[in-house]
C-alpha cells in the first residue's frame, strides 16, 4: 500500500509575528488577503455532509488555494431515504446549515455560493420513482434558499460526474496541477496525477489519466486544466456502492436459500443474527429483478456461519467477469485501460482498510494481505468483533462481505495486481481537507480552476513579500542594534 499523501500547503503553520522573530510562512496569502467562503452539500446515498471551503481572495487572478474551513454530518440517512415523506429531506439539513451560519462570517453569507450535489442514491431514485425524485429535490432547495447565502442550485449528478470531480479534488489538493512558487508565482510542477476510487453507499468510481487509447468514447474524458490538457478514463458502477452490494449479496443468498424461514449466512459472523422483511431486500432497483413472488413482508431469520470462502463464491456472483466486446474490460462488459500509476483510495475504500488495520492489527501491502485480513474478519465470532470494536456496532457484521468486495474489484474487477496494488493509497484526507468529489465541483462551478495557463507574472504577492522581507530586515538588524548597545551599556556600567 502506498505511503499516505499529504497536502504540504497544511505544512505551513500559522502567520508569525515577525516582531517576535517568527519565521516567514510559505504560504503568506491566508495572512494578507480577505477569505472568500463556498458551502457544498455532498447529499449521498447513505447520508450527507456538508463542507465549507475557504480560500485567499487574491482579485489579480482568482485562483487562490481552497482549503477546508469546517464540515457537518447531517443526521439521519441520505436524502433519497424521503421519498415518502419529501419535506423531511429539507428539514434534516437545517441543523448544520445553521452550523454554516456561524462558521461563515455574517458579512460574507450573502457573497458565499452554496450548492448541493445529490449522488447515487438519488439516480437510483430517480430511476425507481422520478416525481418523488423531484420533490426530494424541490424540497431540499425551499429549505438552502431559506437562508442567506448565494445559493446556486441542487442537482443530481452523473456517475461520470462524480468520478471526475473527485479526480480532480485529489489532484488538486496535492498540487499535481498546480502551484505558486514562493515569490506568489505560479508554477507547473512536473508530477503526474494520480487516479481516484471512491466506494461509496450505491456506486462505485474509478477514474484516472491514461495515454491508451480509450475504446469506449462514453469513459473517456477530456480537461483543460491550466493549460494542460488531461485525457482522463472514468466509469461509475451503479448498484456497486457497500449499501447496494449488501442488499444484493442478501438477495442472492436468500434466492440459494430458497428464502427458508431461516437461512444461513457465509458472511456474516458466527453468533449474529438478524430477522429482516423481504421488503428491505427489495425495495432497490439494484434487487427488483430478483425480487421474488413471495409477500414483500415476509419475515425471514438470517443467521451467520463466518464461512470466508463460501461468501467469496456468493459476492463473486455480483459481477459479470464473463461478458466483453473491447479488447479488456473491467466486469460487466466496460471498457477499461491497464491501470498506471499511483492511486487515492477514499470514500469506504479507507474505512475498509482503516478497519483492517486499526482493529484487526493487520497490514495491507499486497493483495494477499487484503484477502488474508478478510478470511479473518469472517472467521472472528460476533462476540470477539464487539469487543475489538464495540463503536462500531452498526456495521461490524458487515466487514467480512465488505473486505472480501474490496479485495475483488480491486484485483479481478479493476486488476490491479502485486505491482500495482501497492501504489494505491488509502486515506480519508489530504492534509485537513477531505477527498471525495464536493471541493472538485465546487472548484469547477466557481470557475477557480482556469482552462489556459495562468499567466506567468509575478502575483501581487510578490509586493508583500518584498514588504515583508525588508520589514524583517529591518526589524532584525534593529535587536542587533539594541542587544549590541545594552551589552556596552551593562559593561560601562560594571567598569
Amino acid at each position: 500500500m502506498a505511503k499516505p499523501y499529504k497536502d504540504r500547503r497544511d505544512e505551513v503553520p500559522g502567520c508569525l509575528s515577525l516582531a517576535t522573530g517568527g519565521l516567514l510562512p510559505l504560504d503568506l496569502t491566508p495572512c494578507l488577503l480577505p477569505l472568500q467562503y463556498g458551502i457544498v452539500l455532498d447529499a449521498g446515498s447513505s447520508h450527507t455532509a456538508m463542507f465549507i471551503y475557504k480560500w485567499p481572495a487574491d482579485k489579480e487572478n482568482d485562483t487562490g488555494v481552497v482549503s477546508e474551513h469546517s464540515m457537518c454530518d447531517v443526521e439521519g440517512p441520505g436524502i433519497s431515504s424521503y421519498s415518502s415523506n419529501p419535506p423531511a429531506a429539507g428539514t434534516s439539513l437545517v441543523h448544520c446549515l445553521n452550523q454554516g451560519l456561524r462558521d461563515v462570517p455574517k458579512e460574507k453569507h450573502e457573497g458565499t455560493p452554496l450548492y448541493l450535489g445529490a449522488t447515487a442514491g438519488m439516480r437510483l431514485l430517480n430511476i425507481a420513482n422520478p416525481q418523488a425524485s423531484d420533490a426530494v429535490l424541490s424540497a431540499v432547495e425551499a429549505t438552502l434558499k431559506s437562508y442567506p447565502f448565494n445559493f446556486r442550485g441542487a442537482k443530481i449528478l452523473s456517475g461520470e460526474e462524480e468520478g471526475v470531480f473527485g479526480w480532480v479534488t485529489a489532484n488538486y489538493l496535492l498540487e499535481n496541477f498546480i502551484k505558486r512558487g514562493w515569490l506568489g508565482e505560479w508554477i507547473q510542477p512536473q508530477k503526474k496525477t494520480l487516479g481516484a476510487l471512491d466506494f461509496g453507499g450505491a456506486s462505485t468510481q474509478i477514474t484516472f489519466e491514461s495515454r491508451d487509447t480509450i475504446e469506449d468514447p462514453r469513459n473517456e474524458v477530456m480537461l483543460k486544466l491550466y493549460g494542460q490538457v488531461y485525457k482522463v478514463y472514468t466509469h461509475s458502477f451503479l448498484c456497486y456502492g457497500r449499501d447496494q452490494v449488501l442488499k444484493r449479496l442478501l438477495s442472492k443468498i436468500l434466492q440459494a436459500e430458497s428464502y427458508q424461514a431461516t437461512v444461513p449466512h457465509p458472511c456474516w459472523p458466527t453468533g449474529y443474527h438478524k430477522s429482516l422483511s423481504l421488503s428491505s431486500v427489495y425495495d432497490s432497483p439494484c434487487t427488483e429483478e430478483e425480487r421474488p413472488s413471495l409477500a414483500l413482508n415476509t419475515t425471514i431469520t438470517v443467521v451467520g456461519t463466518g464461512n470466508g470462502s463460501l461468501c467469496a463464491l456468493h459476492i463473486n456472483k455480483l459481477f459479470d467477469f464473463t461478458t466483453c466486446s473491447f479488447s479488456r474490460c473491467s466486469f460487466d462488459g466496460i471498457f477499461q485501460p491497464e491501470v498506471s500509476g499511483n492511486f487515492i483510495a477514499f470514500s469506504a475504500f479507507f474505512y475498509t482498510v482503516d478497519f483492517i488495520q486499526t482493529v484487526m492489527g493487520r497490514s495491507v501491502h499486497l493483495p494477499s494481505d487484503l484477502k488474508n485480513a478478510a478470511e479473518t474478519i469472517c472467521a472472528t465470532s460476533w462476540s470477539e468483533l464487539l469487543q475489538k470494536a464495540p463503536k462500531l456496532e452498526k456495521r461490524l457484521s458487515d466487514y467480512c462481505a465488505v473486505s472480501i468486495f474490496v479485495y475483488l474489484l480491486t484485483t479481478k474487477g479493476y486488476n490491479f495486481n502485486n505491482h500495482s496494488f501497492p501504489n494505491i493509497a488509502f486515506q480519508k484526507k489530504a492534509g485537513e481537507t477531505s477527498i471525495g468529489w464536493a471541493l472538485g465541483y465546487m472548484l469547477n462551478l466557481t470557475n477557480m480552476i482556469p482552462a489556459e495557463k495562468p499567466s506567468s507574472h509575478k502575483s501581487m504577492l510578490y509586493n508583500y513579500w518584498v514588504i515583508l522581507i525588508l520589514l524583517f530586515v529591518v526589524t532584525t538588524l534593529t535587536s542587533l542594534v539594541t542587544a549590541i548597545c545594552l551589552l556596552r551599556r551593562s559593561k560601562s556600567l560594571t567598569i
